[in-house]
């Protein structure tokens, strides 16, 4: 018993300093963001007239409701079809077990061990061959072949572990491959599919290489990669800088929050399932 009660107040005190290491940074950003602005804040000291307008300058100096509108159009772009895409191969890789698959799963899996960093100056190139740079496709496209090694490796280890009998059934029934993998698959699969949408969807908001890269129109970028420009406007007033990047983290905490049982959910059934 004695061990037992060590080991829970061991938890909960690793628990709490990882939750403090989480929150900190979080706190000293809204901190520094409520002081005036040009100033340089002491530490996490609370401002005796906390300035709430410095969002509001922020949002207006950085032109977010157009940048807002960029990244809406850019994870409108990128998170549907990798879903999709990833789904499909995921499941053929994973559950009908095609010709070629294992040598197709060792490609994506070499995919996943290239770094955005080493492959952005060709990456450039092809786009702007392409005649896509400075545009949103720039982004897209680019984001949607990087995905897919993750992604399609994710989908695959959720159908590899589904039951033979299931589709087999199915097939007796009269049910082609397409009706299987739309009506019988894909529903059960919602779990995983949720849970990297929500991956998806933070990687691309807050995607700030190739949006600095490949697009130099900041109106045209993601709200993270316009940070860059707003950081070299504005670099030196920092209580507005903070203001802008807790304004640009904002979305993608209020979905976590929203959704992350959803997620923890996928998470366990990926653990139980393996």
């Amino acid at each position: 018993m004695i061990v037992a009660r060590r080991e829970i107040v061991t938890a909960r005190v690793l628990l709490v300093l990882l939750m403090a290491a989480t929150i900190v940074p979080f706190l000293s950003l809204l901190v520094t963001a409520l002081h005036p602005s040009g100033t340089y804040p002491p530490g996490l000291d609370w401002p005796s007239d906390p300035q709430w307008h410095n969002f509001t300058d922020a949002f207006k100096a950085a032109h977010m409701g157009e940048l807002l509108k960029s990244s809406v159009l850019i994870v409108a772009g990128v998170v549907p079809v990798s879903l999709l895409i990833a789904t499909m191969a995921g499941f053929a890789i994973g559950h009908l077990r095609m010709k070629g698959s294992r040598f197709v799963f060792v490609v994506f899996l070499v995919g996943l061990t290239l770094p955005f960093e080493g492959i952005v100056t060709p990456l450039y190139y092809q786009v702007r061959d392409l005649g896509f740079l400075n545009t949103r496709w720039a982004i897209i496209l680019p984001l949607i072949g990087l995905f897919m090694p993750f992604s399609v490796f994710w989908m695959r280890a959720h159908f590899l572990k589904m039951p033979e009998d299931l589709s087999d059934a199915a097939r007796v029934d009269g049910a082609s491959t397409w009706q299987l993998f739309w009506r019988i698959h894909v529903p059960l699969a919602m779990p995983a599919i949720s849970s990297l949408a929500i991956l998806l969807f933070l990687w691309t908001w807050n995607q700030f290489l190739l949006a600095i890269v490949l697009v130099d129109d900041p109106s045209k970028r993601t709200m993270a990669g316009a940070l860059g420009a707003f950081q070299g406007q504005w670099g030196t007033d920092i209580p507005l800088l903070c203001a802008g990047s807790l304004l640009i983290l904002t979305p993608t905490l209020i979905l976590f929050l929203i959704f992350q049982r959803r997620f923890v959910a996928a998470l366990l059934q990926g653990s139980l399932k393996g």
